[in-house]
């Protein structure tokens, strides 16, 4: 491979799913709609959570912050995919790259940090339900919510920052549909060494140490849960996290098996395939898992889209 000393200058190119020219129109047909049905699903999820009284809760006002959080994670990727794939070009400038790679750490550690706040609302829920008004109060939730979310952005930052002391070889292919930190870093010609302890380091702070407040929350609710003698009772306290179960299930399940299948296999198109499932279908089925297993989310989104239709009834009357 031919060296070069190119810090900061040049393009990347994203060598995408396929060149299949016959292939295109497809990839673009079903990456745009898994596009539209995430946006539109989590946007719906936020103006019913928002417009219905019934859910200004401590539950759902993290899960407008989830979903805000969805719409950010794929709106980091997708785009680009689409417009390379439209353009027919595979080029992201190193300015691009670095933005990109920036906001999918930041809305990714973002739902983790979310995933752990709610899964302690849960456990307040389950575990303490005669105080959870007194322990989940609104000021707790907004400061949590902020605290997520600046510690997200801010913990974010030395990811990408520490890339622009990089430099890169001329081949600058990325075996990916976007700019992913690992795959980037693979093409560097000087020294990772602070690049790998900084990433290791996110990845325990922003990832492990929120798994296992997750975890733990976890293993009190089920003790909880084993602890009550009905069979009823045992039901109806499960039910109330089972969508956020399903939710955390799905979403470290997923973001392991890209890390998983990436040490197992050298081959850049398995983490690429595993990567899929990770940044599109995972943002993509949130919202079905929350409104088909919950009663009030269901009815404020039948309010919101009988609200929707009667003001297109009278635009076009």
């Amino acid at each position: 491979m031919e060296r070069g000393n190119q810090t900061g200058t040049g393009n990347f190119i994203l060598l995408g799913f396929s060149d299949d020219p016959d292939l295109q129109s497809l990839l673009f047909g079903l990456l745009l709609s898994m596009y539209l049905v995430t946006v539109l699903g989590n946007l719906l999820i936020i103006l019913a959570t928002i417009s219905d009284s019934h859910l200004h809760m401590p539950m759902y006002f993290l899960l407008s912050n989830l979903s805000l959080a969805d719409i950010g994670f794929t709106s980091s990727t997708i785009p680009k995919a689409l417009r390379n794939i439209q353009t027919q070009s595979k080029v992201i400038t190193f300015a691009g790259c670095i933005s990109q790679i920036y906001f999918f750490v930041v809305f990714g550690c973002q739902e983790n940090m979310l995933l752990t706040v709610m899964a302690y609302d849960r456990f307040v829920a389950v575990c303490h339900p005669l105080h959870y008004v007194s322990i989940m109060n609104p000021r707790l939730c907004l400061l949590m919510a902020l605290g997520s979310w600046l510690i997200s952005v801010l913990g974010s930052l030395p990811e990408s920052m520490t890339i622009l002391r990089l430099s890169f070889c001329t081949n600058r292919e990325i075996p990916h549909f976007f700019c992913d930190l690992p795959e980037v870093v693979k093409l560097a010609c000087s020294d990772t060494l602070i690049n790998n302890v900084v990433v290791y380091s996110a990845a325990i702070i922003l990832g492990v140490f929120p798994l296992t407040g997750i975890l733990f929350s976890y293993s009190q609710i089920f003790s909880s849960i084993l602890r009550i003698s009905s069979a009823e009772g045992k039901y109806k306290a499960f039910s109330t996290c089972g969508s956020h179960l399903l939710v955390v299930s799905l979403f470290y399940g997923t973001g392991l098996g890209v890390y998983l299948s990436s040490a197992a296999s050298p081959s850049s198109r398995m983490s690429l395939m595993a990567s899929v499932m990770y940044t599109m279908v995972t943002p993509m089925l949130n919202p079905f898992f929350y409104s088909l297993r919950n009663r009030d989310i269901k009815v404020a989104l039948g309010r919101v889209l009988s609200k929707v239709v009667t003001l297109s009834e009278r635009s076009f009357a």
